[in-house]
């Protein structure tokens, strides 16, 4: 039997430290042909989404994904994200949280996003979006570590409350 990762019971266990303080809990994902959200949110191949009880309905956290449904311009959404895909999760109020490797998606890594195909609607290409993405707000630095490094390096830059979890 092949061992669950302890990644999805970390992004539980923090999704609920997040709201137990009221603070508003947000993830940072990497965007490819398994993700699912608007596309006009996508920048560099990331974006963070907020995952608060006000923000979403119906979200389930589960082992493989984190799907919930969310309003973008007034418009409802099913948003879908790959756990793999998730590069952080953290407390928007204070940075506090905790960030993840992401590693290469199954079939072909440089497929990181969709193209939209002649006839094909925008809103239909499976990708992520930012669900509460505001232009006065920082956010925190987040990035994987190096794979040569072998260090926690990327986790002390920024604001320094990320912790790399190998």
């Amino acid at each position: 039997m092949q061992e669950i990762s302890t990644k999805p019971y970390l992004l539980r266990a923090l999704y609920e430290w997040c709201t137990d303080n009221g603070f508003t809990p947000h993830i940072a994902v990497r965007v490819d042909n398994r993700t699912r959200v608007p596309r006009q949110f996508v920048r560099d191949g990331e974006i963070v989404l907020n995952i608060s009880f006000e923000a979403t309905s119906q979200l389930q956290m589960g082992n493989e994904m984190v799907e919930f449904h969310a309003r973008f311009s007034g418009k409802s959404h099913k948003i879908e994200v790959p756990v793999s895909n998730v590069l952080a999760i953290y407390a928007r109020e204070n940075g506090q949280g905790m960030a993840f490797p992401v590693d290469a998606p199954p079939g072909d890594a440089d497929d990181v996003l969709p193209s939209v195909q002649e006839g094909q609607d925008e809103d239909s290409v499976p990708v992520a979006a930012d669900v509460t993405q505001e232009a006065s707000a920082p956010e925190p630095a987040v990035s994987a570590p190096e794979k040569d490094k072998g260090d926690d390096s990327a986790a002390k830059g920024g604001k320094g409350h990320l912790k790399i979890v190998k």
